[in-house]
């Protein structure tokens, strides 16, 4: 194809997206293994990526052909969609992105140098204590180095070009900007991702591919089912569908006996775009795939052939299509939601049967599955509130990484919701305490916030691989006990991390020892870890609960 230099246009603005999208998840474990802490939770790249995919998937169902429209279908998905502060900060940069390009059809240098300083500034605001070493940097200065570049050349090549190599340069200056990085000796993994992205879109505009970063067939034919859905018409007339031809091919380039031409992209698609609406044109170095809606599916085969032999070719009357669907659509009536729970919703964050029991005995009226390796979406978030039918909601992350994603959540929900900054299971059980159903929103809010520091909480998991942090050597497979999120003891025991773990999050003033066992944990050994913590302390309550929690054998609290 031709290298877009002065503009960049809604097809490849639509290239650059889905770009990056497959580039993250191609990606994925490698950003997941930058992760500073040695346990099974690296999920930074598995969250950019799924955010990013829900990003793409809006930007392709907006059936517009304007940049900026694009852009807002991007932002909206990427939202929604955002997984972990690392997804939500990538979220953001998008939504400042997207704002900065709304009225823009296409993008000169300019306002690409423009959208990506724009989105800098949205990313900022967006984290209420910044931290340098971080995804926050690597845009920062790609966003400046961006604007220098558009200050010398008209070129969004130029300006892309400028805004990657900084990024680079950026994200390994991460590594001595934040101790914990220089420690372990990696980059930021949500800069990484971040690079990842401008890496895709800097190879689409001076036209390189990696063969695996193009899509493959299955990849190509989702593409092309998701544009024909995209303009599902519902309840239209048959008559007023302007194209009437759903046309969909196959061209096997440069094969056959009428091929006239060299495949341009440019020039092939710019054709079609003639002839219809809803037009996709992907392709990889053996084929091009094309869907558009057309009177005149004749000219798109003649078109195709022009550049190699039809491999497939589909054609459906559309006008015939909506006819039937109207006969057969009887009418339906939605009845009216049950008001299921009065009052203040209730929302945690956490997997295991038995935790979410715990949760539930405790108060809480919805449970959303979710934790330390799967964070839950924006989108997810939002839908437990508005599908509560409660007149307010209090949301429990339990866990650090689901705040930003909670804080989108909350601002785009139908009713009013507040976030209790718990950052594990055990904070979780502890605000509860402070719940008074009686009381509004904020005072709830304040007294759930209050108990939070009155509990210690412990958590037994496996170290993933050899490493020093925090001054401790770690070795892979060793069982590690974290107290309010410091690794303070590797063991290659589990009994002999956990019961270490607990005797150091024992004082004086302790009453109570909550212990969670999990999915693969036996109740004798909670009954042992049990024996051992009495016999520091004969006068301590011990609880002892089935969690079936993945990822961690034991999670302790001492209140």
């Amino acid at each position: 194809m031709k290298v877009a230099t002065t503009e960049i246009t809604n097809q490849e603005f639509d290239k650059m997206i889905q770009a990056s999208a497959r580039k993250l998840k191609k990606h994925a474990d490698f950003i997941n293994s930058l992760n500073v802490f040695p346990v099974p939770d690296g999920d930074t790249g598995t969250n950019m990526s799924l955010s990013m995919e829900s990003g793409a998937k809006y930007e392709m169902d907006e059936p517009s052909e304007h940049v900026g429209k694009l852009a807002s279908a991007l932002a909206k998905g990427l939202l929604m969609g955002a997984r972990g502060n690392s997804g939500v900060i990538l979220s953001q940069i998008f939504r400042g992105f997207s704002k900065s390009v709304e009225d823009k059809e296409s993008l000169s240098a300019q306002d690409l140098a423009d959208a990506f300083a724009d989105g800098a500034q949205t990313a900022y605001k967006a984290v209420m204590k910044p931290t340098e070493g971080t995804i926050l940097t690597v845009i920062r200065e790609a966003a400046k180095a961006g604007n220098d570049a558009a200050e010398e050349e008209d070129s969004v090549v130029y300006v892309m070009d400028a805004v990657t190599k900084a990024g680079k340069e950026a994200l390994k200056k991460t590594t001595d900007l934040l101790p914990v990085l220089k420690e372990v000796g990696v980059v930021d993994s949500g800069g990484q991702g971040l690079v990842f992205v401008f890496d895709a879109f800097d190879d689409v505009l001076n036209g390189r591919a990696e063969a695996d970063d193009e899509p493959d067939e299955e990849q190509m034919d989702e593409m092309v089912e998701a544009k024909h859905h995209q303009s599902v018409q519902g309840k239209i007339d048959p008559a007023d569908i302007k194209f009437g031809y759903c046309t969909q091919i196959m061209v096997r380039i440069g094969k056959g006996l009428q091929v006239k031409q060299d495949f341009d992209y440019d020039t092939f698609y710019n054709y079609l775009a003639k002839l219809g609406d809803s037009l996709l044109v992907v392709n990889d170095e053996d084929v091009v795939k094309v869907h558009v809606h057309t009177e005149h599916p004749g000219k798109v085969l003649a078109w195709g052939q022009q550049f190699g032999d039809l491999a497939t070719v589909k054609v459906d009357n559309m006008r015939q299509q909506q006819e039937e669907i109207i006969e057969k659509d009887e009418p339906t009536e939605v009845p009216e939601p049950v008001l299921d729970t009065k009052g203040t919703a209730i929302i945690a964050i956490a997997s295991g049967t038995g935790v979410a029991k715990l949760f539930r005995s405790l108060g809480v009226t919805h449970i959303i599955n979710g934790g330390q390796t799967m964070n839950p979406s924006t989108a997810d978030i939002v839908a437990a509130i508005n599908n509560s039918h409660a007149e307010r909601a209090i949301v429990l992350p339990n866990n650090k990484n689901i705040f930003l994603a909670a804080e989108q959540a909350i601002q785009v929900a139908e009713i009013p919701a507040q976030i209790v900054h718990s950052r594990n299971i055990s904070q979780g059980m502890t605000a509860l305490m402070g719940f008074n159903p009686d009381s509004n929103l904020d005072s709830n809010i304040d007294a759930m916030e209050d108990n939070l520091s009155s509990v210690k909480s412990g958590e037994v998991t496996t170290a993933i691989r050899d490493t020093t942090v925090q001054g401790k050597r770690i070795k892979k497979g060793n069982f590690i006990g974290i107290v309010d999120g410091t690794i303070e003891t590797s063991k290659a025991n589990l009994l002999d991390a956990a019961g270490e773990m607990a005797k150091l999050m024992l004082d004086e003033d302790s009453e109570i020892v909550t212990i969670i066992y999990g999915a693969d944990t036996k109740k004798s050994e909670a009954e042992k870890l049990a024996d051992t913590i009495q016999g520091l302390d004969d006068e301590l309550e011990i609880e002892m609960h089935e969690g079936d929690q993945p990822v961690y054998p034991f999670i302790v609290s001492v209140e």
